[in-house]
């Protein structure tokens, strides 16, 4: 008979996983609403209120490298994180990322500008940046693996999809209301305080997104394990510092982590965020329809992402992923085709048809990452993972795009930017296993989670 301390984690009840799920959808929802909200501002004002004396494109360049420094904390906020989710559990560090992401995007909303205190405005907006990249690191990986270790595990691709979608639901709450915000109020009004109310009203969003997270239970395969673990004396050495584990046990894994976020990173920076000054700067449309462009597509990837996460369930993690990668790959060149059209209609294709594209790479990363790595150690490793990929990729992706538009005036070097991405992505996920028959609760928590060895790994 099974001792407490080896019994395996009591199944879900229905209710109490759809909760489970709608309280980490709800919190990443927000936090990629304060990400986003500064991604779309750093294209759309912050060039001007924060970097007044620079050419158009190069106060572009410089608040995008603002935007980009948000990325350089995000490895640092999932070492740890990772660390004290895998020590600590995953509800507690959601709780606490939460409050940072939303208190550094509230201040934001109060920040003076250069107008105002000079070159400090920019100092402190970089700092409040730092914050929320810091935050969105530890976020991740703790409310994806809230999801993935919780509930039916033949349904894994499908449920932890649906904290994915607070990435599209944070894009369309954020490009919303900026978008309601430029029709209702003049250029002037906007630039003078409009941009600061979507930044204020993260404050309402937290105490929402507080009350719910509170209101979840601890990871059950994590507390089996912490159990376990407290019963095994003898490993409580190695499991004491997660990233010494991760690193001496899943080395490949993290690799193959880091290079399948390539192209699903770049290219959604790529058509959400530069598209923005692309289409503003280089075609000449107005803002408004270039942001209610990213508003219509983005509601129809918020839509597609579960679907793409059930296939995975049925077709496998590998297939649905490198279905979305060979078709963003496809997609590179015609995307700026009909951005250059400067026809709505054919905007809001390109973006959407991006989009979905996106959706099949990142519907299935929260399962695919969370099946790699033994229970212990899988906060860290999934988050090192997709977040030291997002230096990388995500960081520089706009910056990138927009100096490669410097430089040629064209749209020809960022369509092969995101080709190399998918041929980095291509090579990680064809070396990677299939995962979604593996029962994270089996996964040893000192060794790789492969059937082979999850067994001898637990004893």
């Amino acid at each position: 008979m099974a001792s407490a301390a080896s019994a395996p984690p009591s199944p879900e009840t229905p209710g109490n996983l759809k909760r489970i799920v709608a309280a980490s959808l709800i919190g990443t929802t927000i936090e990629w609403y304060d990400f986003f909200l500064y991604g779309a501002a750093a294209a759309l004002v912050f060039n001007t209120l924060f970097f007044p004396d620079s050419d158009p494109l190069v106060g572009t360049l410089l608040s995008f490298l603002t935007y980009a420094v948000g990325f350089a904390a995000r490895p640092v906020g999932a070492l740890v994180f990772g660390h004290y989710g895998d020590r600590l559990g995953r509800k507690k560090l959601l709780v606490l990322s939460l409050l940072m992401m939303g208190g550094a995007t509230f201040a934001i909303g109060l920040l003076p500008t250069h107008d105002t205190i000079g070159s400090a405005a920019p100092v402190l907006l970089t700092a409040l940046r730092l914050v929320q990249g810091f935050a969105l690191g530890g976020e991740w990986g703790g409310a994806v693996l809230l999801v993935s270790e919780h509930g039916d595990a033949r349904r894994r691709g499908f449920w932890a999809s649906w904290p994915q979608t607070g990435a599209p639901a944070g894009q369309l709450l954020a490009t919303g209301v900026l978008a309601a915000l430029t029709a209702l109020l003049s250029e002037a009004a906007f630039e003078s305080w409009g941009w600061r109310v979507p930044f204020l009203l993260s404050g309402v969003l937290v105490i929402v997104g507080m009350w719910i997270r509170l209101s979840v239970d601890e990871s059950p395969v994590f507390k089996a394990a912490l159990a376990q673990a407290e019963a095994r004396k003898a490993e409580q050495a190695v499991e004491k510092m997660p990233l010494v584990a991760v690193l001496r046990h899943h080395w490949k894994d993290v690799l193959i982590a880091m290079g399948a976020r390539m192209a699903e990173n770049i290219s959604y920076y790529v058509i959400t965020a530069f598209i923005l000054v692309y289409a503003v700067e280089h075609t000449g449309l107005e803002k408004q329809t270039a942001l209610n462009a990213v508003l219509i597509a983005s509601a129809i990837h918020f839509a597609v992402i579960p679907a793409w996460g059930a296939l995975s369930d049925r077709l496998g993690r590998r297939p649905v992923y490198l279905l979305g990668a060979l078709g963003m790959g496809a997609w590179a060149f015609p995307f700026f085709t009909l951005v250059d059209t400067e026809n709505f209609a054919l905007l809001i294709l390109a973006v959407t048809v991006g989009l979905v594209f996106h959706g099949a790479m990142y519907a299935p990363q929260a399962a695919f990452f969370s099946e790699m790595f033994a229970t212990r150690m899988r906060y860290s490793g999934a988050s090192i993972g997709a977040q030291f990929a997002s230096v990388a990729a995500g960081a520089p992706a706009p910056l990138i795009a927009t100096a490669l538009l410097v430089e040629s005036g064209g749209s020809t070097l960022v369509s092969l930017y995101l080709l190399i991405a998918v041929a980095i992505t291509l090579v990680a996920v064809l070396a990677a296993r299939e995962t979604r028959h593996r029962d994270l609760a089996q996964i040893g928590a000192t060794s790789s989670p492969q059937d082979a060895t999850d067994r001898a790994s637990v004893r």
